[in-house]
């Protein structure tokens, strides 16, 4: 019934000519970048808008392209392909996210760096976790705590929070000693959530 659902959901998105190729998946995301991610047989692959198939079904995970790049798996190892299906960063990561304001969170030897579209090392794998950026700040955890750097890795906010959401219209979402507020961007508190 929710593959059902999702044909449908896409059929009206896309538009009529959809259904007749949006059926052969078992999964179809939106399209960004001009590609819908596809899924037929737990294989990822690439369609353009009219259901060709631009990337073949040949990785074990993928996600959808942001910023002309998607990250595909393959074997165990994540890397990224460009909009034409060309692997342009080798799969190499044991962990990798969407690209987001020029950078990507990857993970090498169980720690987690940043990379840029060319996948030159832009910040160290230093990091347990790490999110994308947003508004130019990424939440990074080291020693099971949280804080933020800036794009040349450097801490802007205190790795202390127990959670550090992203930012949005100059505030995030963060979790001290059990309680929620919000801060800004030099990390004081703008509003308490509980």
């Amino acid at each position: 019934m929710k593959h059902l659902f999702l044909i449908a959901a896409i059929t009206l998105a896309l538009g009529s000519s959809a259904q007749k190729w949006a059926k052969q998946y078992d999964y179809v995301d939106d399209c960004t970048c001009g590609l819908s991610l596809v899924t037929k047989s737990e294989k990822h692959g690439f369609v353009d808008k009219s259901g060709n198939l631009v990337i073949p079904l040949i990785y074990d995970e993928a996600l959808h392209f942001t910023e002309n790049m998607a990250a595909v798996k393959k074997e165990g190892k994540w890397g990224y392909l460009d909009t034409t299906g060309k692997e342009v960063i080798a799969l190499q990561y044991e962990d990798a996210s969407s690209f987001s304001e020029g950078a990507a969170v990857v993970m090498k030897a169980g720690k987690y760096g940043f990379i840029d579209p060319s996948g030159k090392i832009m910040i160290p794998f230093h990091f347990d976790n790490a999110s994308g950026f947003s508004e130019g700040l990424s939440a990074v955890q080291q020693n099971g705590d949280w804080g933020y750097v800036d794009k040349t890795g450097k801490i802007v906010i205190p790795v202390h929070f127990n959670f550090a959401g992203s930012f949005s219209e100059g505030n995030a979402k963060v979790m001290n000693k059990g309680k929620w507020f919000m801060i800004d961007k030099t990390g004081k508190k703008v509003q308490d959530l509980d």
